[in-house]
């Protein structure tokens, strides 16, 4: 059982790595000059929230040696989830930042960056 919890861990430990990656090009898109509508982000902060709270119930199941196959599930339903925010945030800059650089003539490093994060994000 031991093992398995340590699994869970890092299973949980690079959901929590991919989460911080995620708020992190947020916050350099925002920086950089890039906005989105308030109720968009909005709405992500919201979802992100909700599947922080998911973290946490599962952390709780682990601690309460909840059946591995549970938890597992739940580990898939926030996995799920937390793609959904990148594909949201994916779509979002495409339409807006990306599109944006090519008008102004910055298309070609633009597309370039957006591919390097659709290969790191299909990993």
């Amino acid at each position: 059982m031991i093992k398995k919890q340590e699994q869970i861990n890092d299973l949980l430990n690079d959901w929590k790595k991919g989460m911080e990656r995620l708020v992190k090009k947020e916050i350099e898109l925002t920086q950089q000059g890039d906005t989105y509508v308030d109720d968009d982000k909005q709405g992500i902060v919201n979802r992100l929230k909700r599947i922080e709270g998911q973290v946490r119930g599962v952390q709780k199941m682990v601690e309460d040696d909840r059946y591995c196959v549970d938890v597992i599930v739940q580990i898939s339903a926030i996995d799920a989830a937390l793609r959904k925010v990148g594909l949201t945030l994916l779509e979002r800059h495409t339409k807006s930042c990306v599109a944006s650089a090519i008008k102004s003539g910055r298309g070609n490093e633009s597309i370039e960056e957006l591919m390097k994060v659709i290969n790191q994000f299909s990993k």
